[in-house]
């Protein structure tokens, strides 16, 4: 595998890898006034929620690449403190890509890209009507990183008051995932979406302590058919089955089945009892599929 030493990349070579590896990002589309009122609406993917109390997000409104000029969108936030941070859907992003144009300033994005304009409740800048969640923000913080191209300009923006769509909302009235329709930034050209067909959970341990991969056995760590994910998967389960319970889902048809061909050959009944389990964890069954692995 290539080792690419920083150094020794240009700027442009550097974004680039960058920008396709560390992917997808979320986008921020940034509202944003000047002293004078003048406004300007941009894109960034170098966004992201960073704290919960205080509710901090962070985006970069960083120097040009190729030029070395600062944003439209920095050069307001330092004359007027506050922002919207507008959450892009799918519904929505070609004409958010429309609005990242190098206009000259005083051009308002807002009418070029064709998206609405909504007064805020709290801030100067005005909110995208078309956004599914709209974030009014004050700035509280702007750190340069640099003077030189491609330097980024951190702003630390406060959520003061969030505006959610209703078409987006559960019955208990949060936020659906696989509602809000969601894009994200890859590397030049490319972007996803997050569609309910190819969104996915991972139980997460937050609120137990799980085994760990170095408990589980090691046929079963060095197993042929299993992945990675589902060794992750065994490892989050707080405790190793009993026998007793073992014992009990042996008598499950399917599993005696396979017990039953492979008396003897112990190869055949270790690969067929790895595939069963495997088909387990790709139906979240991940304590079934660890009985499974230890009949061997």
């Amino acid at each position: 595998m290539p080792s690419l030493k920083v150094s020794d990349l240009s700027i442009l070579q550097l974004h680039n890898y960058l920008n396709h590896a560390i992917a997808p990002r979320p986008i921020c589309l940034a509202s944003t006034v000047d002293k004078d009122g003048n406004v300007n609406l941009s894109p960034f993917s170098f966004f992201n929620v960073f704290s919960t109390n205080p509710p901090v997000c962070v985006f970069s409104p960083s120097r040009s690449v190729r030029d070395n000029i600062t944003k439209h969108t920095l050069q307001n936030i330092l004359e007027v403190p506050e922002c919207v941070i507008n959450i892009v859907s799918y519904d929505m992003v070609q004409q958010v890509s429309l609005s990242s144009v190098a206009y000259a300033k005083g051009v308002n994005e807002f009418v070029k890209s064709g998206l609405r304009a909504v007064a805020s409740e709290l801030v100067k800048p005005p909110r995208v009507a078309e956004a599914p969640v709209q974030l009014e923000c004050v700035v509280n913080q702007v750190i340069s990183l640099g003077d030189t191209p491609g330097a980024g300009n951190l702003v630390l923006a406060e959520i003061k008051m969030i505006h959610i769509k209703d078409e987006i909302l559960d019955a208990e009235g949060r936020i659906d995932q696989a509602k809000i329709d969601l894009v994200a930034r890859l590397g030049g050209d490319w972007y996803c979406r997050v569609t309910k067909d190819n969104l996915f959970k991972v139980a997460k341990p937050n609120f137990k302590m799980g085994i760990g991969v170095d408990a589980l056995p090691y046929g079963i760590r060095n197993s042929r058919v299993l992945t990675g994910n589902n060794l992750g998967q065994l490892g989050n389960l707080e405790a190793l089955p009993t026998d007793d319970t073992i014992e009990i889902y042996m008598q499950q048809p399917d599993i005696k089945e396979i017990l039953d061909a492979t008396i003897g050959d112990s190869q055949t009944r270790e690969l067929q009892l790895h595939l069963k389990a495997k088909q387990l964890l790709d139906e979240d069954k991940v304590a079934e599929a660890l009985m499974v692995l230890l009949m061997e």
